[in-house]
């Protein structure tokens, strides 16, 4: 199959969500906000065509260049463009050139281009939400546009001198990233949807304690409105779907057949279930109390971390990617920031909290020694130590438990408690379907259906079970007309 035909289904409704996700997710600020800005520059026509024969790489001496795209041009890119740097140095015949791209979209979008007309990157920088689409991607010559990591590692412990770290991965990400029982990409940026609160305006209004439920969140937002340290509202999130399926995996409630697409290929969605119309349903309720701010537009990462960061609301569910950021708004701001885990509803048991963000996907049909640098770069760049660094730079969890333990050793999450929070609600998550996280084709389509009709509950006053079921008739469309294209049968 070309891959014009699998790029009219992974593309053209994808929209303009991330985490990125959420999240993203998965699915931060940086991370979610920009998938509609235009791409950033490719490489040069001059660079060296990653799938030329091995006969033809360069002389002895000459390093081999390991283009990287990733979806970050803020910081983040800056933070990578160093480790990229100590890659070079560390690793003899490889220089990795990181080029950063406004949205995971792009970088894709750009990589496939740059297969079909012979020069491809190294490496590309993917969303979560999008694993099923990496996964059946296909270039014009009809073969995958990835290759399977674990498959081109091939057992090794070590690739260019650089250590394997797959067997150090946490286990939230591990469950998520293996897929068939082998790992088809490379984790790195890991997060997870927490609470924020103002801990300087609830002792003001004389409200104590932690909600860990829907409905305590409700009663400090009662108590919260009803003191003399009231703003205009208490509490806001983001309009995005990542949102809704981290509630949904908390409940224990799946997004969709076969084990959440784990066990087989999933062929049905479940937008309209008890589980999601419970939680709509009591997000509206906030909203309708006046405790929850919408900012009125979808996926506004930027609008709600500005209102607490104002000190406009006391709570804020957002990424933990951002804790580092928002825990300095608190620094600089004048009052104290604390992380909690996502608050659940009181009535379901036995789910847990899920994992948001990216991984990097090695091309396919790379010449040997071009494809170890590609697999090279993916490890170094979440060993340990990089690991620990990225997750103090961001506020991503550290990916490997050798990071974790590094941290722990140097205090870092005594002197930072906010910083520990993401990791210890994924790690007390148990291992489920629900928890591990949905495989879903045109999943980045469908989580737009899903924040369309949460924006008509809140602004239209629709009802949330009607709402829903009318997207759930749109989201199995797209979910129908996708597997025609890449299903089994």
């Amino acid at each position: 199959m070309a891959f014009a035909v699998s790029a009219a289904v992974v593309f053209a409704a994808c929209g303009g969500d991330d985490e990125d996700d959420a999240d993203d997710a998965d699915e931060s600020v940086a991370d979610e906000a920009a998938d509609d800005e235009p791409a950033a520059d490719e490489p040069a026509a001059d660079e060296p065509a990653a799938d030329e024969p091995a006969a033809d790489e360069p002389a002895a001496g000459d390093d081999i260049v390991i283009p990287v795209w990733i979806a970050f041009e803020d910081y983040r890119l800056d933070w990578t463009n160093d480790v990229a740097a100590a890659f070079n140095e560390q690793v003899d015949g490889y220089t990795v050139e990181i080029t950063g791209f406004a949205s995971y979209n792009d970088a894709f979008e750009a990589a496939i281009q740059a297969i079909n007309t012979g020069e491809p990157p190294g490496v590309v920088h993917f969303f979560e939400a999008a694993t099923q689409e990496a996964r059946d991607a296909i270039s014009n010559d009809g073969e995958p546009v990835f290759a399977d990591l674990e498959e081109i590692i091939a057992g090794r412990t070590e690739v260019a001198g650089v250590p394997v770290v797959l067997d150090d991965v946490v286990a939230s990400a591990a469950t998520y990233y293996q897929l068939d029982g082998s790992y088809t990409s490379m984790p790195w940026n890991t997060s997870s949807a927490i609470m924020f609160l103002n801990r300087t305006l609830l002792d003001a209004a004389g409200v104590e304690g932690t909600p860990t439920t829907w409905q305590e969140l409700e009663a400090a937002c009662a108590a919260f409105m009803a003191s003399d340290a009231a703003t205009d509202s208490c509490v806001t999130w983001p309009n995005h779907s990542w949102f809704v399926e981290q509630d949904m995996a908390l409940q224990g409630a799946l997004l969709a057949n076969n084990d959440n697409g784990r066990s087989d290929r999933a062929d049905e969605v479940f937008i309209d279930s008890d589980a999601m119309v419970d939680y709509v349903t009591w997000w509206k309720g906030m909203a309708d109390q006046g405790y929850y701010t919408y900012t009125g537009t979808q996926r506004d990462w930027g609008g709600t971390y500005d209102l607490f960061a104002a000190q406009n609301v006391p709570f804020l569910l957002y990424s933990s990617s951002d804790t580092t950021a928002l825990t300095d708004e608190g620094v600089n701001g004048g009052f104290d920031v604390e992380a909690a885990f996502l608050p659940r509803n009181a009535e379901a048991t036995g789910g847990g909290a899920l994992i948001g963000g990216a991984t990097n996907w090695v091309i396919n049909g790379l010449d040997e020694t071009t494809q170890d640098g590609a697999i090279a770069w993916v490890n170094f760049v979440s060993n340990p130590e990089n690991a620990a660094s990225w997750h103090q730079t961001t506020g991503y969890i550290p990916i490997t438990e050798g990071a974790i333990s590094a941290l722990e050793a140097e205090g870092w999450y005594e002197a930072n408690p906010n910083q520990r929070i993401a990791s210890e609600q994924l790690a007390a998550s148990p291992d489920t379907p629900a928890t591990t996280g949905a495989l879903i084709g045109n999943f980045v389509a469908i989580r737009d259906v899903i924040t369309e009709a949460i924006e008509s509950v809140l602004v239209n006053g629709d009802d949330p079970a009607e709402r829903l079921a009318s997207a759930q008739e749109d989201a199995q469309m797209l979910l129908d007309e996708y597997n025609l294209l890449f299903g089994d049968g």
